[in-house]
């Protein structure tokens, strides 16, 4: 595995991780992730399912031949190993996409149509990416993810804003369609009612966020996901150079979304 990128491999529920980028929940764990060549983690609660180690597979849950997706992830991983390393490669910058699968359901378990909630936001169904490659870590540490031509374009305006004196850091990239269910489901738990959720968030399977394509961005000191970021010397940099590397605003203000004015929001858009 030596000089090949660091790729999360993806299917409708579980992602397969690369070694050494999952913390450990404790000992037992450490151990375990310590010897794993990859990781079989769940998408809706990231909670870790199995190890791939070099004697095989190791399940970190009990009854794993119940879970949910879990054949085609151990699939994905047989072809994983199975393939010689110039294709590893390649399956490492291929920008396939997933099925829209379970939409329906996560809108519903909101109460929102489809079809409704489409054409009244004018917001597009976005599918996820089959593999994403590390794109270095968000200002929280966490490994950042994103579709490989994104992740790219993201070093390059990066290293071009460090060399005019801006220090740009990222805040978040691709989030699965479990993961804005999760946000929702967090936020109507804290009292938050689904109009106020809406006007921040996109519904899941419309959020830009799924494509690996989009980045939430800040600088230092500065908090993340807040108007004010439009006021920072970063923002103005972004302004004038960010098109160049390919990247666009999406939610200006007015914008006719419906999504409230997010200076921090970023997607590329490959020409």
């Amino acid at each position: 595995m030596r000089g090949q990128p660091q790729v999360l491999f993806n299917t409708g529920e579980i992602e397969i991780w690369p070694r050494g980028l999952l913390r450990a929940h404790g000992n037992q764990d450490a151990r375990v992730l310590a010897r794993a060549r990859h990781v079989l983690r769940r998408k809706r609660d990231g909670r870790y399912l199995a190890a791939d180690l070099p004697e095989g597979v190791l399940p970190m849950v009990e009854r794993l031949p119940r879970e949910p997706g879990i054949g085609d992830a151990l699939d994905l991983l047989d072809a994983i190993h199975a393939a010689p390393p110039a294709r590893a490669r390649a399956m490492a910058s291929d920008v396939d996409q997933l099925p829209l699968s379970r939409l329906q359901e996560r809108l519903h378990q909101l109460g929102l149509d489809e079809a409704r909630y489409a054409a009244e936001t004018g917001l597009e169904l976005v599918p996820e990416p089959t593999r994403l490659s590390l794109a270095g870590f968000d200002r929280y540490r966490r490994p950042l993810w994103l579709a490989a031509p994104a992740a790219r374009a993201w070093d390059h305006l990066r290293r071009a804003a460090w060399a005019d004196g801006i220090a740009l850091e990222a805040i978040s990239g691709y989030r699965s369609h479990a993961y804005q269910l999760g946000i929702f489901q967090r936020k109507r738990d804290r009292g938050q009612d689904m109009a106020r959720i809406l006007a921040v968030n996109a519904a899941p399977g419309f959020s830009e966020h799924h494509s690996g394509l989009a980045l939430d961005l800040s600088c230092p000191g500065e908090p993340p996901a807040e108007e004010s970021f439009e006021s920072t010397p970063a923002f103005e940099w972004l302004r004038g150079n960010a098109a160049a590397h390919g990247f666009h605003m999406s939610y200006p203000r007015d914008n006719p979304h419906g999504i409230i004015y997010e200076p921090w929001h970023w997607r590329f858009k490959d020409a």
